[in-house]
């Protein structure tokens, strides 16, 4: 992987990690979750008509997207009410590069996407640190069910990670792809926000819309990053190296949220940051 686009994968890392911490800092999560899709929604498809319309093929990745990107807030949303960012966050985040390095055996056969035996041990010692995350919030007797929510949204960033990699290289415009995507989520997550928890979601405070508004603009910066990368690098190493995020959100969690730090959350984030540099090696 090229040092620039290294470069940009860390920092869509932290913006990742900053509009999580937005979220979970509101009073409830799913309202933050649907202002945020809302106005990046807006502004994707401001970005969308600068730029001629995908052609056919592309409407297929984007529809898949879409559906991928909008289960995976609902997952990361109630997630989210059972526990905290610094446990959450690295099991949704972490299990994501395992599961796309095994479905990309089977799906991504481009050369781009051939990884180096390095690389490989850090997508595996990445999958051991997550281990011990979910190991820890077992052990100290959190909400268990924050658990299959967390890995359930693991499973939709796999779904998307692979249809976004491939669609944005099919569509040769990884921009317009990324303002289209966001459109097609606004579509399909609206709805689905408001039947499982009623239009009482739009009327939330005023600081409510602010903090939606910076997470909207992290969120819609990291993942144009993330996605221009994955036409430049192979898709596995790209949604691994992306999880650096986990221990910009763990720092977070510990100094902005005054979460609990234990030696095993310490320890499992360090093995997730070893797995990180293994990629880079």
């Amino acid at each position: 992987m090229q040092l620039t686009v290294f470069l940009a994968v860390l920092a869509a890392a932290f913006l990742h990690a900053t509009w999580n911490a937005l979220v979970k800092q509101g009073g409830g999560k799913m309202r933050a979750m649907l202002i945020m899709t809302l106005l990046q929604g807006g502004f994707g498809a401001g970005v969308a008509l600068a730029y001629p319309l995908p052609q056919g093929p592309v409407w297929g990745w984007l529809l898949a997207s879409g559906m991928f990107h909008s289960a995976y807030k609902l997952f990361l949303g109630f997630a989210y009410e059972h526990g905290d960012l610094s446990r959450v966050y690295p099991i949704a985040r972490g299990a994501a590069p395992l599961i796309v390095l095994g479905a990309g055996t089977l799906l991504l056969t481009d050369g781009i996407d051939r990884i180096t035996p390095a690389e490989l041990l850090g997508i595996v010692t990445l999958g051991a640190g997550i281990a011990l995350m979910a190991r820890g919030a077992l052990k100290n007797h959190e909400a268990a069910a924050l658990i299959p929510l967390a890995l359930g949204s693991a499973l939709m960033t796999a779904g998307y990670s692979i249809v976004d990699g491939m669609g944005a290289r099919l569509s040769g415009n990884a921009v317009s792809y990324v303002a289209w995507l966001f459109v097609l989520d606004a579509l399909i997550f609206t709805p689905l926000a408001l039947l499982l928890q009623g239009a009482g979601l739009l009327r939330g405070p005023r600081q409510d819309w602010l903090r939606g508004s910076l997470a909207a603009a992290a969120s819609y910066g990291a993942y144009a990053v993330a996605v221009w990368a994955m036409t430049k690098a192979p898709i596995a190493l790209v949604a691994a190296l992306r999880e650096t995020s986990i221990l910009f959100a763990v720092l977070m969690g510990w100094l902005v949220f005054g979460e609990t730090m234990d030696r095993a959350k310490a320890g499992a984030a360090l093995l997730i940051l070893t797995g990180v540099i293994l990629t880079r090696i």
